[in-house]
C-alpha cells in the first residue's frame, strides 16, 4: 500500500541563538564538581602547567574525559566541547590538547601517579556522598574482576604485536569494581600491554591487582573479592593474594588438571547439589561439588577450597576432551569458608559482567588507541577510566533509584546527555530549558537536581 501523506518541507537556516546539543552533559559537569575530580587533576597536573599558559591541564584532561563520556574516540573531537564555550567554559585548541599530552608522555611515570592519585581522590569522595549506595556500604565484599582484552590496531604502532587471536594490536590488563545486579561499575586499572603479552602472566595480574587497591578508599581495602578467570589462576599470584597481612578473599578459575579429573570420576553423586541461575533459582542440569578433600594441595595456599560444576551442554555445544559421561566441566578456588556452594559457584560466575564493562570502556574510547607511542595510549587509557568513572559516579550519585542506573554508554547518551536544550538569560540567572515532550527529561531534572544539591568539596 502507498501512502499519500505529504512530508512538511523543513528549511533549514544557521541562524539560532542560545541553543546547545549535549545539554545532557551537565550530569557529568556536575559530577566533576560534586567529587572533587576538577580539582583534583588541577592540583595534581599543576607542574605540566607551562609558564602564561591559558589553559589548566587539569581542565584539558577533564574535558578528554567528557569528550570521550559523549561518545568521542579522539583527540580531535574535542571541538564537541569547544563548540559550545556556554556550556563547557573555554576548551584548548587541538594543538594545545597534543602539546599537553607529549609533555605527559615525557614524564610518564610521574604523569601516570598523578592522574592516578586525582581519580583516587575522587572515588573516596564520590563513595562518601553515595553513602548506602556506594559499594561496600553495606558490610558485603567488593568485587574486582580483573580480565584482560584484545584492543585492534589498524597502524604500526609501538608495542602493536600480532595477539593469540591472530590479530594485530595490543593486550591490556583491566580491573573493574562491580556494582552488583542493580548498577554498572567502574575501572580501577587499564593497564596497557604489548599484543603479544600472555593471558596468564602472573607478574602482569599482581601489577594490576596493586593498581586496583590502591584506587579505593583505606577503610575498604578489607573488603575486597578478586575474581579472575583461569588465567589468573597460577602458583605465583595465589601466593601474592594470600601473602599475611594482606586481608583478601579470592575466587579464581582453575585450569582441569588430570589430578581434578581423577577426582571428578571418584566424587559420588550424593556429593553433587543443584546449581543456581543468575536469579539465584536451582538450574535444572547443572550441579555443583567440592574436590578439596580428593586433592592434594601441599604446597597451595591455606584455606584454598577447589570447588568444580558440572552441567549438560546445551544443544548443538560441540564436546570437549574435558568433558565426561556428557557432562561439561570447570572449576575455581576460593578461600571463603561460609556459604553454600551454590552461592559460592553463583558468585564466581557473575565475574562475567567484566565482559560488559569492557565493552563499555571500549565504547567510551578504549577501542581506539589513537596515539603512536606507547606512553601516549597509556595517558590515553587513564582518560578512558576517567570518562567510564565520570558516568559511573554519575549514575550512582544521581539514578540510583531508577532503570537508568544500569543504562550503559549508548543508552546515556541518547536518553540523557544527547538532549539539545535552550539557555536563557534572565533575572541575574542563566536557564537551560529542554524540550517539554522529551521523554526522559524527568529521569534528567531529578538527577540533576540531585547532584546540585551535593556539597562541594572544600
Amino acid at each position: 500500500m502507498k501512502t499519500i501523506a505529504s512530508q512538511r518541507k523543513i528549511v533549514v537556516s544557521a541562524d539560532g541563538s542560545g541553543l546547545v546539543s549535549q545539554a545532557g552533559a551537565l550530569l557529568l559537569l556536575h559530577t566533576l564538581r560534586a567529587t572533587g575530580l576538577d580539582q583534583a587533576l588541577s592540583t595534581q597536573l599543576q607542574c605540566w602547567r607551562p609558564a602564561r599558559a591559558v589553559h589548566d591541564p587539569g581542565k584539558v584532561i577533564a574535558d578528554l574525559a567528557l569528550t570521550l563520556a559523549l561518545g568521542g574516540d579522539c583527540l580531535a573531537d574535542i571541538a564537541l566541547l569547544r563548540s559550545q564555550p556556554d556550556l563547557f567554559g573555554p576548551v584548548a585548541s587541538d594543538p594545545t590538547v597534543s602539546r599537553l599530552i607529549d609533555r605527559l608522555a615525557a614524564d610518564p611515570a610521574r604523569a601516570l601517579k598523578a592522574i592516578r592519585a586525582a581519580r583516587a581522590d575522587a572515588r573516596r569522595r564520590a563513595w562518601h556522598l553515595a553513602g548506602h549506595h556506594a559499594p561496600g556500604a553495606d558490610g558485603e565484599l567488593i568485587p574486582l574482576d580483573i580480565d584482560a582484552t584484545i584492543v585492534i590496531a589498524h597502524s604500526d604502532k609501538q608495542h602493536a604485536t600480532p595477539t593469540w587471536k591472530k590479530t594485530f594490536g595490543f593486550h591490556p590488563m583491566t580491573v573493574f569494581a562491580d556494582h552488583g545486579p542493580g548498577g554498572s561499575g567502574e575501572p580501577l586499572a587499564l593497564l596497557l600491554r604489548p599484543g603479544n603479552a600472555g593471558s596468564n602472566t602472573a607478574a602482569d595480574h599482581i601489577d594490576a591487582a596493586r593498581l586496583a587497591l590502591a584506587q579505593l578508599p583505606r577503610q575498604r581495602r578489607r573488603q575486597v573479592l578478586i575474581r579472575t578467570d583461569s588465567g589468573g589462576g597460577t602458583h605465583e599470584f595465589l601466593s601474592w593474594l594470600t601473602r599475611p597481612g594482606r586481608w583478601l578473599s579470592y575466587s579464581i578459575g582453575f585450569t582441569l588438571t588430570d589430578d581434578i579429573q581423577a577426582a571428578l570420576l571418584r566424587l559420588p553423586k550424593t556429593a553433587w547439589t543443584p546449581a543456581y541461575d543468575a536469579n539465584g533459582q536451582v538450574r535444572p542440569g547443572a550441579w555443583v561439588a567440592e574436590l578439596s578433600g580428593l586433592l592434594d594441595l601441599a604446597g597451595r595456599p591455606k584455606g584454598m577450597r577447589v570447588i568444580a560444576r558440572k552441567e549438560r551442554p546445551h544443544p548443538g555445544a560441540q564436546l570437549r576432551f574435558t568433558d565426561i559421561e556428557g557432562h561439561r566441566f570447570t572449576a575455581f578456588v576460593t578461600n571463603t569458608k561460609q556459604g553454600q556452594l551454590a552461592d559460592l559457584e553463583l558468585r564466581h560466575r557473575r565475574r562475567a559482567r567484566c565482559e560488559d564493562r569492557i565493552r563499555c570502556a571500549k565504547d567510551t574510547g578504549l577501542a581506539n588507541l589513537p596515539l603512536h607511542d606507547v606512553t601516549q595510549n597509556q595517558i590515553w587509557c587513564e582518560i578512558v577510566a576517567l570518562a567510564c568513572e565520570l558516568m559511573a559516579w554519575m549514575q550512582m550519585l544521581a539514578l540510583h533509584d531508577t532503570e537508568a542506573r544500569r543504562y550503559e554508554p549508548k543508552r546515556l547518551r541518547l536518553r540523557l546527555f544527547a538532549v539539545a536544550g535552550r539557555l536563557v538569560r534572565g533575572g541575574r540567572r542563566l536557564r537551560l530549558r529542554i524540550a517539554e515532550r522529551w521523554p526522559w527529561a524527568g529521569t534528567l531534572l531529578t538527577a540533576l537536581a540531585r547532584l546540585q544539591a551535593l556539597p562541594a568539596p572544600t
